[in-house]
């Protein structure tokens, strides 16, 4: 498969469930994998990431309902319950985390690029999270990118033995494919590519 065709298979799918077909060490070992070829500022290799599987991945999903349900009325969190169940019913979740200590100390080392490192920290938090999203897609595996940080960052902190210094960037829960998403609008390239020879 082409990298474009590759880009083309990944999109966000809310639609999933349990009945993946490859197996749990397929996809521990690409995602281990593209973590480890993910670049970052200076080699810093900040990203940190876990994995839930099965039942470790229902109870984060539990954990974000009761959180939300403190936050919301009655009445609105019906909806958020059934949001949050579509990504219960996937198979597992892959945790995004950035590794403040190390980021910091780049910090202090090169005092110069400060505020840079702090910025190319979400960067490549974000190339690894788009790299593993691909790689998922390339096994016809579904998935989406949801932010709960706030909310249960100090659950998940408790429950999986999380370090301190792990900050908590995003969650991508996966499963099979249902359903695929629509096609989206795309607007006219030279609007986004401008070209000067």
């Amino acid at each position: 498969m082409s990298y474009l065709e590759s880009l083309k298979r990944r999109r966000s799918v809310y639609e999933i469930n349990k009945s993946i077909t490859i197996s749990e060490e397929t996809i521990i070992k690409t995602i281990e994998e593209v973590t480890l070829l993910t670049p970052s500022a200076y080699n810093s290799q900040s990203q940190r990431v876990v994995i839930l599987l099965k039942e470790k991945h229902d109870y984060l999903w539990e954990l974000v309902k009761s959180e939300i349900k403190k936050l919301v009325s009655e009445k609105d969190f019906a909806n958020s319950e059934a949001k949050i169940n579509g990504f219960k019913n996937g198979y597992g979740t892959v945790l995004f985390f950035d590794d403040e200590e190390t980021t910091k100390a780049l910090t202090e080392k090169f005092p110069l690029y400060k505020d840079n490192f702090l910025k190319w920290a979400v960067e490549q938090n974000g190339m690894l999270q788009v790299n593993v999203w691909n790689a998922l897609a390339d096994l016809g595996i579904g998935a989406s990118l949801q932010h709960y940080n706030e909310l249960i960052e100090e659950g998940v902190r408790k429950a999986f033995d999380i370090p301190k210094a792990w900050k908590l960037n995003a969650q991508m829960p996966f499963g099979n494919i249902v359903s695929q998403p629509e096609d989206k609008e795309k607007f006219v390239i030279n609007k986004r590519v401008k070209i000067f020879k």
